[in-house]
């Protein structure tokens, strides 16, 4: 069975959420845990929690992907903004404990000319200050463009992260097509060989969930411009192979396009009737 979902606001809580998601037939959806731009959190209302948690397991939810705030910078040279990303980040882990067994996303961040060395360093520190034992919820590394300073540009960069990284079982990684194919992976024309790289590199069990997302630019651009389902540089075609491909077709995929619920759920009707059911 296809997971698919995209993102949805979360300003009228979780139940809100699983019922927009229901309306365009998707069966997960992403959300930020704050405003984006901001530090705000909304307080956890527990009767909308459990509401949601009622609602998924009648509809068979898949795992829900939180995202952190795009401000957030682990690896910030500024100590004050470092810190800040790791005390936003353990209230975010802390808030997801309310729906567990769910997945938390962030983007690694950008060492501003530190290098990156000093910046995996600043990003491992983080995330050994931040995991628990007793956490349920799986922290993801999201696959980055390689625009400017960012860290995970490339595969190596991630799987030194993790590498380094106390308590492993609690980590994964979400590719972003966008994102690889900006970075300078062929998923257009050899989607085997760079999962086969993926592999090699981090280990294909650490692969979590799929971004899934078309590019307004052309391959290694190193841009991040996400482009509606079909309409970039990816295309329908390889869309199709990577949905269907047998070591991510069990994955949730989470569409992150320029588009409003109707558009979501035109992308989400389309994927599904490319979506092989063996």
């Amino acid at each position: 069975m296809l997971t698919i979902g995209c993102h949805l606001s979360s300003s009228k809580g979780f139940e809100n959420m699983g019922m927009d998601a229901l309306k365009i037939d998707a069966n997960t959806f992403q959300f930020f845990t704050r405003n984006p731009r901001g530090s705000k959190a909304k307080d956890i209302d527990k009767e909308d929690v459990k509401a949601f948690l009622k609602l998924a397991k009648q509809n068979n939810f898949g795992r829900i992907l939180a995202h952190a705030p795009y401000t957030l910078n682990a690896c910030s040279a500024d100590e004050k903004n470092r810190n800040f990303a790791i005390e936003i980040m353990s209230d975010d882990l802390n808030r997801m404990e309310y729906v567990p067994n769910n997945l938390y996303n962030f983007h690694p961040g950008s060492h501003v000319k530190q290098g990156v060395e000093i910046g995996i360093n600043y990003i491992v520190e983080a995330l050994n200050t931040i995991l628990k034992p007793e956490q349920t919820t799986t922290v993801l590394l999201e696959t980055m463009s390689g625009k400017g300073t960012e860290v995970g540009r490339n595969f190596e960069e991630l799987a030194e992260i993790l590498r380094r990284v106390d308590l492993k079982e609690h980590m994964g990684v979400c590719l972003d097509t966008c994102h690889v194919y900006d970075a300078g992976y062929d998923i257009v024309s050899n989607l085997d060989g760079v999962l086969e790289e993926f592999d090699k590199i981090i280990g294909i069990e650490k692969l979590r969930a799929i971004h899934l997302n078309d590019s307004k630019n052309p391959f290694e651009s190193h841009k991040d411009r996400h482009e509606t389902i079909g309409e970039g540089f990816i295309g329908i075609e390889a869309i199709s192979r990577i949905i269907n491909h047998p070591s991510l077709r069990e994955l949730p995929f989470f569409i992150e396009t320029p588009n409003e619920l109707e558009g979501h759920a035109k992308e989400i009707e389309l994927l599904r009737t490319m979506y092989q059911n063996f």
